[in-house]
């Protein structure tokens, strides 16, 4: 095979890659708008980032732009510290709905 015939292949391949992850992503956001629970659209977030990522990854190595992996390390730290938030947020709605339902429990036994 020659240099360009593999090429080709890697080009073919990394197109490949690209689209599949395209479509995941797309499903990933319909579980987040979706949900059923906060914890699935957390998840779902955290999935979109990391398929993101990789997405970055592979156009820097389609396009052979060293850049890009510079980018993609920013966007992996700004996506765990949302995911972070989002989980955080999150548990706290949780606490405060538990510690009102112990208060109204206190309050019927009373």
């Amino acid at each position: 095979m020659t240099d360009a015939g593999l090429q080709n292949a890697y080009q073919l391949l990394f197109t490949a890659a690209l689209i599949f992850l395209a479509v995941m992503t797309l499903l990933c956001l319909l579980r987040a708008v979706k949900g059923p629970r906060v914890a699935d659209r957390i998840v779902a977030v955290n999935m979109i980032g990391t398929m993101v990522m990789v997405i970055i990854a592979i156009l820097a190595l389609l396009l052979q732009e060293g850049y890009l992996v510079d980018i993609c390390l920013i966007y992996a730290m700004i996506s765990f510290l949302s995911v972070v938030v989002l989980t955080k947020v999150y548990m706290g709605v949780y606490r405060e709905k538990q510690e009102e339902k112990k208060k109204e429990e206190q309050k019927d036994g009373d």
